[in-house]
């Protein structure tokens, strides 16, 4: 009897361990790990590879040029820099220089190319007809040709005696952006920090008021309170702080500026290049994704008498955003890689001071190595923010 039962338990072991190794998860794991494996494998061939390359012909490898004094200047930089800081403080002025250009560049690309792809999709003939121009203009022009364009249009406008008023709040000249700017305070800082504080409470605030609205009936319209909490923490600490309004207003001095903050000409042609080049594929993204709602459900809508800003909010944005976040993504990531053509402007970005690292140290490895990483970096962290809002705003079935 002892036996029969021990050799029942053992074929139901057996039973059990092939049902686990013959099961579709188990195989899928086993697949990843040998395919990680072979991936380990062949980038440590390779790593092995190039250095026993570089030691016979006498190139040192590691990091530890990064500690080494730069001897270069950088014209342009947010952070305080100078020929005698390392190269990791060059690299980090490179790096802090691209996220400016490719962040400013997101919002600027999104603006236009939200408006021009609703302008796209209005029943308007000649706005619709410019606005389907500018898309292919923009678009069929490589981003390269665009930025070098809009280089030489800068260096060839009036110099700061002749330059172009921007309605009293700035100048346009061959020295670039200049523009009013308020004078630092520290309660800028907590007007940041404040700001912040309101972006995530909104967030909190609309999913909360959402499930109200799901679980009561009553309608609460969670837009109002996001903007009062965005807008109204900064500008409650800006009241306590005593409301400093202290502006550099630009003026014209002899062959330049005084006061306000000037945006270089490599600048601002590299940010008009990559952002209107972005805003023409944004522009067909928003023009997809407001088609892709149902015109039945927007005439059923009017018929009840819903007024047009409610059909907008509550009937074809969510539609329309979950259509227009995902390649919309795709485009904030090719924005901030394209900004790397920053060298054919001379615009101080991380593969520009990278290419004078690596051509002063000889570490061409190690340069590209880590131009790679901080570029993947970027796209990882651009592509995490832009599925956690995917997640905020798609339709949620019952």
């Amino acid at each position: 009897m002892s036996l029969s039962s021990s050799s029942s338990r053992g074929s139901t072991r057996r039973s059990q361990i092939a049902g686990v190794v013959y099961s579709q998860a188990f195989r899928s794991a086993f697949y990843q790990v040998i395919l990680a494996i072979f991936v380990l494998l062949a980038g440590y061939y390779l790593y092995s590879n190039v250095v026993e390359n570089l030691r016979a012909q006498n190139i040192a490898t590691g990091f530890r040029f990064l500690s080494e004094v730069s001897q270069f200047e950088i014209g342009e930089r947010l952070i305080n820099y100078s020929a005698r800081d390392s190269y990791f403080r060059a690299l980090a002025v490179g790096l802090l220089n691209t996220l400016a250009v490719s962040g400013v560049g997101i919002i600027v690309a999104t603006i236009l190319g939200f408006t021009v792809g609703i302008a796209r999709s209005s029943n308007d003939l000649l706005l619709k007809k410019v606005a389907g121009f500018y898309v292919e203009i923009v678009r069929n022009i490589p981003v390269i040709l665009q930025v070098i364009f809009w280089s030489v249009v800068i260096r060839n406008l009036p110099p700061p005696r002749g330059a172009v008023e921007l309605w009293g709040a700035g100048f346009l000249s061959n020295r670039g952006l200049t523009v009013a700017m308020p004078n630092a305070d520290p309660s800028h800082v907590w007007m940041l920090v404040a700001f912040v504080a309101g972006v995530i409470l909104s967030i909190i605030a609309a999913r909360f008021i959402r499930r109200r609205n799901d679980a009561t009936g009553k309608h609460v319209d969670s837009l109002w309170v996001s903007l009062l909490l965005i807008t109204g923490l900064p500008l409650l600490v800006w009241l306590l702080s005593g409301a400093p309004l202290d502006m550099s207003i630009p003026e014209r001095k002899g062959f330049s500026f005084s006061g306000g903050s000037t945006l270089s000409p490599e600048f601002v042609a590299l940010l008009l290049g990559i952002s209107m080049y972005a805003s023409g594929f944004i522009a067909e993204i928003v023009r997809s994704g407001i088609q892709a709602t149902p015109r039945g459900q927007i005439e059923a809508a009017k018929t009840i008498g819903l007024k047009p800003w409610y059909i907008t909010r509550y009937i074809v944005l969510p539609q329309a955003l979950r259509v227009i976040v995902p390649p919309l993504t795709s485009q904030y990531v090719s924005l901030s890689k394209n900004s790397s053509i920053a060298v054919v402007v001379g615009y101080p970005d991380l593969v520009n001071i990278g290419n004078t690292v690596m051509n002063q140290t000889g570490q061409a490895v190690e340069a590209v190595t880590i131009m790679m990483v901080v570029y993947l970096t970027i796209s990882v962290v651009t592509s995490l923010v832009m599925n956690f809002y995917n997640r905020l705003v798609e339709i949620k079935e019952r």
